[in-house]
């Protein structure tokens, strides 16, 4: 480990602990489409929902790609990676999980429920980017 780079253990702390969360998607024309989203990291993923004819659902049926983001801008951790529809329901510690999270409910039926498996993670720290810039990949 290079000195001053962020340790995963950082990089997990902020991925659970943000309340609201930035993703970017891309629609159909190549036009880029970013919203805030409620979400639960959990075992190396991002679960989040969203309603069934929203841009963000639409975009990431056509494309798949996408950029999360938590919501700390001085201390961001950036995933990249792939978002595909849940074809299970969440299990119940995640939806356990979103509900002590938001007091909300983490139900399909009210929208698909989106998995994202990040390819790779930024995370940095303003003011030190130059010593603590970290990638981590997946």
């Amino acid at each position: 480990r290079s000195k001053g780079l962020l340790s995963w253990k950082w990089a997990v702390e902020r991925l659970s602990k943000s309340h609201n969360y930035w993703i970017a998607t891309t629609r159909a024309d190549g036009r880029p489409h970013c919203v805030g989203v409620w979400g639960i990291w959990s075992a190396a993923r991002f679960y989040f929902s969203s309603g069934r004819e929203s841009v963000k659902s639409r975009n990431l049926l056509w494309q798949p790609y996408c950029v999360v983001c938590t919501e700390n801008a001085s201390r961001p951790v950036v995933l990249e990676g792939i978002a595909r529809v849940m074809t299970e329901p969440p299990n119940f510690r995640l939806r356990a999980a979103y509900k002590q999270k938001y007091k909300y409910d983490l139900d399909p039926a009210m929208g698909p429920v989106f998995v994202l498996r990040p390819t790779v993670a930024f995370g940095l720290v303003e003011y030190r980017m130059q010593k603590t810039a970290t990638r981590w990949k997946f």
